[in-house]
């Protein structure tokens, strides 16, 4: 194995201190324009880094990008992540995952870049942020917001990108309407001021509404946390309540499918008993059995949209770019 370059060998090569050669690397300090053009050969002939790094050091620019969610663990968040990176390496651009756990001081280092790298966008889903903590924000690093509550920040100089959720909620709720529904609960709901609970809630109400059907409060169940368990454990509080319901919203594709497992536990057939949709249209929903309807929001597929917002300098930014939404039946392509 080769044996690994150091800023020591570097800075012996050159003839100048670890210190200056540390100065070149992150670009701090006060270095000749002379001496800086020697580290950065000497970088690149001895491979300390990348000559795609070193070339970026050159120009002030960085092919690295910050990618946050708040948790990884989230299979819509996993299968937007793993779209980010491959359309990053087919540009030649690093992208950096982190979590923050909807964490509103973590949500706001990341914002300012605070013990990362030196990054040339970052893309965050926001759960806690201001429009003070955007106002505030020191860093110049190109920002874009995914996600509900990333749309309440769009700025401009921060762009938001995402589908209209109120309305995706309203097809969403509209299909299960089409298909007989009449009683229809929603799975989703949270205490707490959730974007996405209030957007897709306030879609499900628009339907029924139009429909000429009230809102029944005991077909709302809320959830801690828009994962299976939330699902299941939501359909053993419906039916111990005893309401009766014949199709089923839920606010994402993990709820969606911890509600069919607890159907069919109680021997209930999804669709024939109860029909039931979800949101995000995530690849465990489409290979369900059935596979689960759901409604798809354009992200996983608006990876190269998204890096050439945030990357290339003559896209305009700021302000919320709409996808547009599809709704998807159940069908699975071959």
């Amino acid at each position: 194995m080769a044996k690994r370059v150091r800023l020591a060998d570097i800075a012996e090569r050159v003839g100048v201190s670890p210190k200056t050669v540390s100065n070149v690397v992150n670009d701090t300090g006060s270095v000749s324009a002379v001496v800086r053009e020697r580290i950065l050969a000497t970088i690149d002939e001895l491979g300390y880094q990348p000559n795609l790094a070193a070339r970026e050091l050159r120009s002030g620019q960085s092919n690295m990008i910050a990618l946050a969610v708040p948790r990884l663990s989230k299979a819509h968040f996993a299968e937007f992540v793993t779209g980010i990176i491959d359309a990053g390496r087919a540009r030649g651009v690093t992208v950096l995952v982190l979590q923050s756990r909807g964490n509103r001081v973590d949500e706001r280092a990341i914002i300012e870049g605070e013990r990362l790298p030196a990054l040339g966008g970052i893309i965050l889903n926001p759960l806690a942020l201001t429009p003070e903590d955007i106002a505030a924000r020191n860093s110049t690093v190109p920002l874009l917001f995914i996600g509900e509550h990333g749309l309440t920040l769009a700025a401009p100089d921060v762009t938001h990108v995402g589908s209209d959720n109120i309305a995706g909620s309203r097809a969403a709720t509209e299909f299960l309407l089409t298909n007989g529904g009449k009683r229809i609960a929603a799975i989703g709901l949270q205490n707490r001021l959730d974007a996405t609970a209030q957007v897709r809630f306030a879609g499900y109400r628009a339907a029924l509404e139009s429909a000429g059907i009230a809102v029944d409060p005991d077909l709302l169940v809320h959830v801690a946390d828009y994962n299976r368990a939330e699902g299941s454990r939501a359909i053993e509080e419906l039916l111990a309540r005893g309401a009766a319901f014949d199709s089923v919203f839920c606010f994402n594709d993990s709820l969606a499918s911890g509600a069919v497992h607890a159907l069919a536990r109680h021997g209930i057939i999804v669709p024939d008993d109860v029909s039931v949709i979800g949101y995000d249209n995530t690849e465990e929903s489409r290979y369900m059995v059935p596979s689960l309807p759901s409604i798809d929001t354009g992200l996983t597929t608006a990876s190269d949209l998204i890096l050439d917002i945030l990357l290339n300098p003559d896209h305009s930014r700021g302000g919320s770019v709409e996808l547009p939404f599809t709704l998807r039946t159940g069908d699975v392509s071959p």
